[in-house]
């Protein structure tokens, strides 16, 4: 581990931040991670604060990571984990913990208690596809085989970082790979054949007007259609007129690519069911995702 990043989650054994980091990494890059972390870290520096806290509270800590149901799962966990008395120290007992799959399980289980158990993410199935030369080879197999189960916290790691830094999806450096004499890719010159890829799907280019409606010193927010328990700026909608444009952004979300056009508007008739006025000088502390966020910086240029 010697070449290993410094990151803030590897400087501890403790098992709330190891599983904290990990579900936060799912489908987000590392440096994008690293100040939620921290920030989510001291605003619940444990299982029981987080159980304790609103959601809301734990929602708008998560704003702008997605995938917000990791968030809700994480708070149900945080609540079986006080009923429980303690973070499980077996590799079966944490598989059950709310939200926690295959990979996360073995990296809390190896990386905090040591337990000889893979953890098998996309970096760690790049790798192991790469040694092997093998596109159709069983990874839950080779990675148990590979395993160094006397220091598998470590062993883990190494293999994440190795697929992370050197064995890249794309024109791997093969040169500084330390196991390059025993990876069967390389010797059958397919290291950037394996693993086989999946045709991406097409992007489908969607519009959308978002209407900024103020009424003193207020301003009007509904419920996201998106994510439960976070607001939006509102779509437009019987009663309203819309005025001058306040700016556009783009916002990508799975297959579709959004062009947000944001509005100045007045009302006329009713808001919409579920709306409510907030304070402007509360919005810092509204959940919002981040094509909301993204909308509420065009107000910050007026």
């Amino acid at each position: 581990m010697r070449e290993q990043r410094d990151l803030p989650w590897r400087r501890t054994r403790d098992p709330y931040a190891i599983w904290i980091s990990e579900i936060m990494l799912q489908q987000t890059r590392v440096a994008a991670v690293i100040p939620y972390y921290e920030r989510f870290l001291a605003r619940f520096p444990d299982y029981q604060a987080l159980a304790a806290a609103k959601e809301d509270d734990v929602l708008a800590m998560w704003a702008g990571l997605g995938y917000y149901s990791r968030a809700r799962n994480l708070q149900k966990a945080a609540r079986q984990l006080v009923e429980l008395g303690g973070f499980p120290r077996e590799h079966a007992a944490i598989r059950e913990l709310a939200g926690i799959g295959s990979y996360t399980a073995g990296a809390v289980a190896s990386i905090a208690f040591g337990l000889p158990h893979p953890a098998i993410d996309g970096n760690v199935r790049r790798v192991v596809i790469r040694l092997t030369g093998d596109a159709d080879a069983s990874i839950e197999v080779e990675a148990g085989a590979l395993l160094d189960r006397r220091n598998a916290g470590q062993h883990n790691q190494a293999l994440m970082e190795l697929g992370a830094m050197i064995c890249v999806p794309r024109d791997p450096h093969c040169g500084e790979c330390p196991v390059e004499k025993l990876c069967g890719a390389r010797q059958q010159g397919l290291e950037n054949e394996l693993p086989l890829v999946k045709a991406k799907a097409k992007l489908v280019r969607r519009e959308r007007t978002l209407a900024v409606v103020r009424r003193g010193g207020k301003i009007l927010l509904v419920p996201s259609p998106r994510v439960a328990g976070f607001w939006d700026l509102p779509e437009p909608f019987p009663g309203i007129h819309m005025g001058a444009g306040l700016g556009t952004f783009r916002h990508a979300i799975t297959t579709s690519q959004y062009v947000f056009e944001v509005r100045e508007a007045s009302l006329a008739g009713r808001i919409p069911k579920g709306a409510r006025w907030w304070d402007e000088a509360s919005l810092g502390q509204i959940p919002f995702g981040t094509a909301s966020k993204k909308a509420l910086r065009c107000l910050e240029t007026l």
